[in-house]
């Protein structure tokens, strides 16, 4: 099959703004934007947040730029507008273990006005109860059960001084002890001189009264203490009495007003019970004390047990919540706990429990990143034990690890039913599904968003409406019909495909705010296709220093590189550079040796490790195609090298064997090559030339070079014919297609450029398997064949004729 010579129509796919069906586009902002080229992932996404059952958690995987996460959180809107808003999340004062605050789940709304009444209802009580304390009838009674304590008391106590008086002692209380002293005839207490001067036998019966005595105020006191423990219960009793009422009021307040149907209503009033008793058990701070500032201090602290700490508010949720967290770090993501320094010791108590994003996003969605949630260990393992049990116990991470003591808190685990939405590439989802196999039973809604996508009028429409609210969304001024085109070229670029667009719509959007400051700074409206050209110009000017840098050692004659003329052994091959940000090719001179020998195929890159393993087999298929061509003579007799010349990085790719097949098909062949022919392709064991990536780069760059060193009419390069699809060429190089100044050739078959770049006829095998005289494959055999008779000379030297007289006879050795 000859080669082929495109024309300028098959270099690059051209939209006529006519068939867009709009003016510009102020005319779509009112349309719905819809998921551009991503059916397959609407119909996942969609599947995966209606699912309610656990585990059906989504993994997105899609480039960054191409929409993953703005749509994901556009869907996660819609799907929890039709959700009801979840229960509020409380935690609580634990009467029975302070270290352990209770969980409480309260309706949407709920929360906020059980921790409003709690608050009045203590607020009432800290006023309400001293004066209850205070009142007439509190006071009357509680004087009546006083004085009946006092006088059952000084009864007792008056037997008991009549008691010590019968026994010559004097008694009476002092500081709360009991003092007696031995008196003498006159009522007149005793020295103890006095007493030591008295006989014996009055010393004997003294000692024996006074064991008596201290035996009966032992009694006494075994009587009046009970007397006194039930005054004071009295006492308490009846405080209880005066404010059970206020009490029972104020927390049957706080049940009525609570609107909605409580699911956890047991836990709540089990609650709310505890702070009666609590209460009850506190009154004698509520009134006045000898120390008034302790005792505000204690009744605050006190006070402080019965605040709700509203930890999940969803109150002004009118359906699901949805959360992005963008910094997941361990806190964040899972809930606090706050701590204070107190005398050296960090301490801490319900009220300072701090939800995370899961917490707040239970009932709805959270998004994640992976790579943000991967970045810390502990973040990673904790999201791993949640995922496998769904309940959250909030802690600190590394508390053992603290420097100085600290009271410890393990608020009450809670179950968390959320949906979550891990944003991650091809590459991430991989890797995890590798090193964590379980992960797949948690994620089981993959989300896959395509790169590119088929190009037709409804994809054009939509992305012309991306554009519409783009410019909406920013205050830019809208964009032509011509203006939209050029973006959707611009498009098909990006995807290397003239039947497909990018999916990556962030570089999109990017042109579209370049493209409408060009407009502004010239005070027009709306943008056209020339600002569009002008911001793509001015992209690249930013970015293509390395390029130019690269140009000018080709120009200025640093970097080898001929352009004019015939060469053998030596061809122009291309390649791409890829820096993350910018794209562009370059030539490079490849070079090819040959000679008799037995080493086969020597790929220079290969033996300085500058060769990856893609060149590598490329460079392997094109020694077994070599060998399959001239069959007849293997194995071959050849040495030959091949080598990227002035080339000091790595290779990579099989994009250069077509070229290296020509330099080493040349170099044996002895048949020059046209240097102004640039040639790309990968080649398989038959021979069929196979498409390569960054075709339009590396045509281009060959291009820039030819148009720096003046175009006459013989560059060109080759390129896989399989490769015309993905031809989106700038406008300038078609230009000069059209004009005859360069030219595109495309070969599906490896023979077929050797006639291009040769002038020769490549040649076919006769029956015999020869190639005819004459021909490129002819000469390459008979330099094969001068190889082999070499090589066969070297292992089998003629042995010198030996001549013989009549008469003589070889001996035999």
């Amino acid at each position: 099959m000859p080669i082929a010579t495109l024309p300028p129509a098959d270099l690059r796919l051209t939209i006529d703004p006519a068939s867009l069906g709009f003016v510009d586009t102020s005319e779509l902002t009112e349309e719905p934007l819809p998921w551009i080229g991503q059916a397959r992932a609407e119909v996942a996404a969609r599947f995966g947040l209606g699912m309610d059952q656990p585990d059906y958690n989504l993994f997105v995987l899609g480039e960054v730029g191409s929409g993953r996460s703005s749509l994901l959180r556009q869907a996660m809107v819609e799907a929890a507008a039709n959700r009801r808003a979840p229960p509020d999340l409380c935690y609580l004062h634990n009467f029975d273990a302070p270290e352990r605050p209770r969980a409480l789940r309260l309706p949407a709304g709920e929360g906020r006005l059980l921790r409003q009444l709690l608050a009045q209802a203590v607020k009432t009580l800290q006023s309400d109860i001293p004066q209850r304390l205070a009142g007439q009838d509190c006071k009357a009674e509680s004087e009546r059960i006083e004085k009946a304590w006092k006088d059952e008391v000084e009864r007792h106590y008056a037997a008991l001084r009549t008691f010590a008086d019968a026994r010559s002692f004097s008694l009476h209380r002092e500081a709360g002890r009991m003092v007696f002293t031995l008196t003498g005839k006159k009522g007149q207490a005793l020295t103890e001189d006095e007493v030591l001067a008295l006989p014996r036998e009055r010393r004997t019966a003294v000692e024996q009264a006074e064991q008596e005595l201290r035996a009966e105020i032992t009694r006494y006191i075994e009587i009046t203490q009970p007397l006194e423990r039930a005054m004071n219960e009295a006492l308490a009793a009846l405080r209880r009495q005066m404010v059970k009422p206020l009490v029972e009021r104020e927390l049957q307040a706080i049940r009525s007003g609570l609107r909605k149907q409580i699911k956890d209503a047991a836990k709540l009033n089990a609650w709310l019970d505890a702070i009666a008793h609590d209460v009850f058990d506190q009154l004698e701070l509520f009134h006045g004390g000898e120390d008034e500032e302790v005792r505000i201090e204690a009744l605050q602290a006190v006070l402080a047990r019965y605040r709700v700490n509203l930890v999940v508010d969803n109150g002004g949720l009118a359906g699901a919540p949805v959360i992005v967290e963008e910094n997941p770090l361990f806190r964040a993501l899972f809930g606090s706990i706050e701590y204070q320094s107190e005398s050296d010791v960090l301490v801490t108590d319900f009220s300072r429990i701090r939800a995370g994003s899961l917490l707040q996003a239970h009932g709805g969605f959270l998004m994640l990143h992976l790579a943000d949630v991967l970045a810390d260990p502990l973040v990673w393992e904790k999201l791993r034990r949640f995922l496998r049990s769904g309940r959250l116990q909030i802690e600190e991470p590394g508390g053992s690890f603290s420097p100085i003591a600290a009271v410890s808190l393990v608020p009450e685990a809670v179950d968390v039913e959320v949906k979550l939405v891990l944003i991650g590439s091809r590459e991430e989802y991989y890797e995890l599904q590798e090193a964590a196999p379980e992960i797949a039973r948690h994620f089981r809604a993959k989300v896959d968003f395509a790169d590119s996508f088929v190009a037709g009028a409804d994809t054009r429409r939509a992305s012309a409406i991306f554009v519409a609210h783009a410019c909406r969304e920013h205050g830019l001024p809208h964009f032509s019909a011509a203006a939209v085109a050029r973006l959707l070229e611009e498009s098909h670029r990006e995807a290397g495909d003239q039947a497909r667009e990018s999916a990556i719509f962030a570089r999109t959007g990017a042109l579209v705010m370049e493209s409408a400051a060009i407009c502004r700074a010239r005070n027009a409206c709306p943008v056209t296709a020339e600002d569009v050209e002008a911001a793509l110009a001015a992209h690249a000017a930013r970015h293509d220093y390395p390029e130019q840098r690269m140009h000018e050692e080709i120009a200025e004659g640093n970097v080898l590189i001929a352009l004019h003329g015939e060469r053998t052994g030596q061809l122009n091959g291309l390649a791409q550079i890829d820096l993350g940000d910018y794209r562009f090719g370059l030539p490079v001179r490849l070079s090819a040796r040959t000679y008799a020998g037995e080493g086969g195929l020597l790929n220079i890159e290969r033996e300085v490790e500058l060769s990856g393993p893609n060149h590598d087999k490329g460079v392997f298929i094109l020694q077994n195609y070599l060998a399959a061509l001239f069959g007849r003579l293997a194995p071959l007799c050849l040495n030959a090298s091949i080598v990227f010349e002035q080339h000091y990085h790595e290779v990579e790719g099989d994009s250069a064997s077509c070229a290296e097949f020509y330099a080493l098909l040349s170099a044996l062949s002895g048949l020059p090559l046209r240097q102004g022919i640039a040639v790309t392709g990968a080649l398989n064991q038959h021979g069929e030339v196979l498409p390569v990536g960054g075709i339009n780069e590396k045509i281009e760059g060959w291009f820039r070079v030819c148009e720096v060193a003046g175009l006459d009419g013989s560059q060109g390069v080759l390129i896989p014919a399989r490769n015309r699809r993905h031809l989106m060429l700038a406008p300038r190089l078609v230009e000069a297609v059209s004009q005859g100044r360069f030219h595109v050739h495309a070969a599906d078959h490896v023979t077929e450029g050797i006639e291009l770049l040769t002038g020769v006829a490549v040649g076919e095998p006769n029956a015999a398997g020869h190639y005819p005289h004459g021909s490129v494959l002819g000469h390459a055999q008979d330099t094969l064949l001068g190889y082999r008779h070499a090589c066969q000379m070297q292992e089998h030297p003629r042995l010198p004729r030996r001549h013989f007289h009549a008469g003589d006879r070889p001996q035999r050795r």
